[in-house]
């Protein structure tokens, strides 16, 4: 027997965790389905930290939506009682034609966001822990943070709890059909139905959506914690968050130490998997690789490696988020390929697609992310 919903929600890490806070916050009868327990280490959600930063270099579009991402942190903090976020400040860091500076210059000056530019020299003076070259720049950003993933996503499921929320772990959506009166989502354990299904099951999607063919790929990325050389300089009062582009179109990032060692990451150039059989150890190979650029960008922390996580990026083909209805069946909406920088935004993506749901828009330029069918 099916039971019924306002609306269903497939996928409870980063996005989907927010979507079901929010629109349980406005009455809406919700089911939240997961195929793990979330918060877990299966997806793209995990790792301790996460950074957020509004001098956004990928595109002005998203600054206005971080702006409000960083409110609805602080609402969401004030309520679970816990620290969800650090401001550290923050560094984009390349040659002057890069596209982390042009970039972050560009939507720094676009949205009148404090922020200056310095010089290698002083990045080193100010900052003892990164050693850029001497032609490269960086633009600091004051407001620049870090975010705690699992803690994070606890707090969104837990408040969503708090307003009935029905949200229900290790049950996977195994199909769904749009049957002309809402849409009805079968699953391991049983059938439902609701007025409107919103799909945000990052790298298991396209099994949700065999129908569209999306150009999406899921990618192995792994995270990295150094043991420091030395550790007064990765300490977060003297260390900001920083984001690199040490060659034309190679990234990478990290952290200060946090009291498990300095995590630095690749942004991309990771292998193409399939999520149900990704390889989550981290090869010695792949160590060695990031550990040559630690070497060469940040030498103090180049000591033994504590530990290594692999996770996973949804990639769209132009690295922009996917937010749209489903072309043929509109009761449909489709979320949460983020190309590996959407956690930030999973407060303010909950709460725009509670709008979408209940009011069929938002305040949002949402433009990027939309007609990606073709």
């Amino acid at each position: 027997m099916s039971s019924r919903f306002d609306v269903i929600i497939v996928g409870l890490g980063a996005m989907g965790s927010a979507v079901a806070c929010h629109l349980a916050r406005r009455g809406k009868r919700i089911l939240g389905l997961d195929r793990f327990a979330p918060p877990h280490a299966f997806g793209s959600s995990h790792g301790q930290t996460r950074i957020i930063r509004q001098a956004y270099f990928e595109h002005p579009l998203y600054v206005p939506l971080v702006q409000r991402a960083y409110e609805l942190w602080a609402e969401l903090e004030q309520g679970a009682g816990r620290s969800l976020l650090r401001e550290t400040g923050g560094l984009m860091i390349g040659k002057p034609d890069s596209a982390v500076v042009v970039g972050a210059t560009r939507s720094a000056h676009e949205h009148s966001l404090q922020h200056e530019v310095f010089s290698a020299a002083e990045v080193r003076s100010r900052f003892p822990a990164l050693q850029p070259t001497d032609e490269m720049l960086a633009v600091w950003e004051p407001r620049a943070g870090i975010l705690f993933p699992e803690i994070c996503i606890e707090a969104h499921l837990t408040m969503a709890r708090k307003q009935r929320a029905d949200l229900r772990r290790d049950e996977p959506a195994l199909s769904w059909e749009d049957d002309g009166d809402g849409v009805r989502v079968v699953t391991s354990k049983g059938a439902y139905h609701a007025g409107q299904l919103v799909l945000t099951a990052g790298s298991w999607i396209q099994s949700l959506l065999r129908d569209l063919e999306l150009p999406l790929s899921v990618e192995r990325q792994v995270q990295y914690w150094f043991e420091p050389k030395l550790a007064t300089p990765f300490q977060p009062e003297r260390c900001p968050i920083h984001v690199w582009e040490h060659e034309p179109g190679r990234f990478f990032y990290g952290f200060p130490d946090l009291g498990d060692g300095v995590k630095v990451a690749r942004h991309h150039e990771g292998e193409m998997v399939n999520p149900d059989s990704i390889n989550r150890e981290a090869r010695l190979e792949e160590v060695e690789a990031m550990r040559a650029i630690v070497r060469r960008f940040l030498p103090y922390a180049d000591g033994p490696l504590r530990s290594a996580v692999v996770c996973m990026y949804t990639n769209t083909p132009d690295s922009h988020f996917f937010l749209d209805r489903h072309p043929a069946h509109p009761r449909v909406l489709i979320a949460s390929p983020c190309s590996g920088h959407g956690f930030k935004f999973s407060s303010v993506i909950g709460e725009v697609i509670a709008d979408l749901v209940t009011a069929g828009q938002t305040q949002f330029d949402l433009s990027l992310f939309r007609n990606r069918f073709h």
